[in-house]
């Protein structure tokens, strides 16, 4: 049945029809989740136990094992849901044997990022009776609207500066961003409506406000606030992954508003961040911009690669990151 589509997605996790397995898989688990247990509230809305298998990829792989769970039958009637999660490659074999035997239960696989050339991706998006659904980050638009439907469904509104902010730095996971939302909901309350100094207030993590403070205190050339903040920021819990990533997306929108201008941001600067980054925007070039992205994506690629031996350690290389671009900076704003 190959991959389901963005448009029929919400009408098929509340009625899934006769199909007999879905792969959820992807990058963003908590979003492979929630899909999951949209489609077993649908198959079975009072979490009936005797229609409800959860088994272990250990147990699936076994011959046998998933072809006699979706064959088998409930105790009190009704259609069965049958759960396996961290699905890999080595479900495919039992899969397959599952689709090919008798039974109506609903299989639901979560599995992790998977190819194009996964033997599991690749059977079940040939196989006339399954479906895939991946299950990736949302960004930009997609993620703005996402939030703002979970605040509506809370019964609360926000201001679109708030969202905005809010979608900066959430979507990660979606499990995470739905705790956050319950968070914010409970905040407001009834019929509320959260502006900018609300959702700071209420979910601004103490790590993620310093590395914001010191990626645009370094592109704007402060390097005393730059160094203070990060070193902060990574007492607190920042990761190297997470300082790279978080600088390399903000060099990355300064290049776009160099080149399209600041209208062409979605979503748009933060008020508190505004004047800096307007500042940031007088002192770099697109091109010098683009070569900084560069090296970014190279100092995210020696963090990534692991290993103990390396002489340079991960939090020393995304220091060094940063105050690089803060002493160019500061360079580029004595030049005039």
């Amino acid at each position: 049945m190959a991959r389901l589509d963005a448009k029929r997605l919400p009408a098929f996790l509340k009625a899934p029809g006769p199909v007999r397995a879905v792969l959820l898989f992807g990058e963003d688990a908590g979003l492979a989740r929630e899909r999951a247990d949209a489609l077993q509230a649908a198959v079975v809305p009072e979490a009936d136990p005797f229609r409800l298998a959860d088994l272990p990829r250990e147990a699936v792989v076994q011959r046998g094992v998933l072809a006699g769970e979706a064959a088998a039958l409930a105790l009190t009637g009704g259609r069965r849901i049958v759960r396996v999660r961290d699905a890999t490659d080595a479900v495919t074999a039992p899969l397959q044997e599952a689709l090919d035997g008798p039974g109506e239960a609903l299989i639901l696989l979560e599995a992790a990022d998977l190819t194009k050339r996964s033997k599991l991706r690749v059977m079940v998006e040939g196989h006339k009776d399954a479906v895939a659904i991946p299950c990736y980050r949302e960004r930009g638009a997609d993620l703005v609207a996402t939030i703002a439907a979970l605040l509506k469904e809370g019964g609360v509104t926000a201001e679109p500066a708030a969202v905005s902010w809010l979608s900066t730095r959430l979507g990660e996971d979606r499990g995470a961003m739905r705790r956050e939302m319950e968070k914010l909901i409970l905040y407001a309350g009834p019929g509320g409506r959260l502006a900018e100094e609300d959702v700071l207030a209420c979910i601004g993590d103490g790590s993620a406000l310093e590395l914001d403070e010191a990626i645009y205190a370094a592109t704007a050339g402060d390097i005393a606030t730059a160094d203070r903040a990060l070193e902060v920021a990574m007492a607190e819990g920042a990761h190297p992954v997470q300082v790279l990533r978080a600088l390399l997306r903000h060099v990355q929108r300064l290049h776009l508003a160099s080149i399209a201008g600041t209208g062409a941001l979605q979503p748009p600067v933060f008020f508190r961040w505004k004047g800096v980054f307007d500042r940031a925007l007088r002192l770099w070039r697109a091109d010098a911009l683009a070569t900084v992205m560069e090296r970014l994506l190279e100092a995210e690629k020696a963090v990534k690669s692991g290993g103990t031996g390396r002489p340079i350690p991960d939090g020393a290389i995304a220091r060094n990151a940063v105050l690089t671009i803060a002493r160019q900076s500061a360079a580029l704003s004595r030049r005039g």
